[in-house]
């Protein structure tokens, strides 16, 4: 590897993970202007729908059609991966900081883990072990500050939440075979393209076809922003940085996440940042970082499908 392709590599990295940490953000912004979490997961799928029809068709440009069976797989993980996972998670941004969500989702790795344990009866080893107990007392450490201060709301919140993280690890471990067979870049359009068809599907089904624009002009906008920069920008630069730098150096990276998020929940939210906020993400952070470690044989598939929106 040159050094400026590594270089590259990070940078990408970097800028992806900052990237994706904004979805956040810009959740919660909108919910300050009165709408909820079905409507406005719609209006980022809505808007994000043609770039990811895009990135399917380009990948699968001089590939084999898709058999009944990958399409039976390309759906089952649209629905569960995106579609369910993304709905979960904006649900739980109504009742929950910005900063505990990001630790939340953080834990994704070890979810992961434990469904291969769950399923394949895979063994963890003692540092792995050792590294998920810090993160999750990290988080643990956070939850109980939240929830002193916005009480049942922030349990409900913070499961949903966890939920959301659940449904993305069933999404990583059944899709390590569709990403050696048709490729991370078109498994991440197809299923997403899925998933985008999903929302617009619920939103009809839950509301009156009519109101799906009749919201703040500002929610438009923080849609649109959200569809592009925050969720398909940070895919195709974290797809580019693991082409460069590896998968693993590439999740490493993406330590910067939750510190980013925590910066930007501080200075365009106002969230409080306590000691207990930095203390949490400190012992969340030191965690994955030694679960990783411990667990650097994963498979590339799982890193770079990792790489899809959240």
């Amino acid at each position: 590897m040159s050094p400026s392709s590594r270089s590259s590599g990070l940078l990408l990295a970097v800028v992806g993970a900052i990237a994706f940490s904004g979805k956040a953000i810009i959740v919660k912004l909108a919910y300050r202007h009165g709408t909820d979490a079905v409507t406005l997961l719609m209006l980022r799928m809505l808007f994000a729908l043609p770039i990811f029809a895009v990135m399917a068709w380009w990948a699968s440009r001089g590939k084999p059609a898709l058999s009944a069976r990958d399409w039976l797989g390309v759906t089952g993980l649209g629905v569960t991966g995106y579609y369910l996972s993304s709905f979960l998670d904006f649900a739980g941004l109504q009742y929950i900081s910005a900063s505990l969500e990001r630790l939340i989702l953080y834990l994704n790795p070890t979810l992961v883990m434990l469904l291969g344990w769950l399923l394949y009866r895979r063994t963890f080893s003692r540092a792995q072990l050792s590294g998920m107990a810090i993160s999750y007392c990290g988080v643990l450490l956070v939850f109980g500050h939240e929830i002193r201060l916005e009480g049942s709301q922030a349990a409900l919140g913070a499961l949903l939440v966890f939920a959301s993280a659940a449904t993305y690890a069933v999404y990583l471990v059944y899709s390590g075979q569709m990403v050696k067979r048709l490729g991370s870049l078109r498994l991440v359009g197809l299923a997403t393209t899925v998933a985008c068809v999903c929302c617009v599907l619920q939103f009809a089904l839950l509301r009156p076809l009519d109101t799906a624009f009749a919201v703040a002009p500002q929610v438009i906008w923080l849609s649109v922003l959200n569809a592009t920069l925050c969720t398909a920008v940070p895919v195709l630069l974290v797809m580019m940085a693991i082409e460069r730098i590896g998968p693993a150096l590439s999740a490493q990276t993406g330590m910067v996440g939750p510190m980013s998020t925590i910066l930007m929940g501080v200075l365009i939210l106002g969230e409080p940042f306590t000691a207990w906020i930095a203390g949490g993400t400190v012992l969340v952070i030191a965690g994955i970082f030694v679960f990783s470690r411990a667990s650097a044989g994963a498979s590339a598939s799982a890193s770079a499908s990792a790489a899809a929106p959240r």
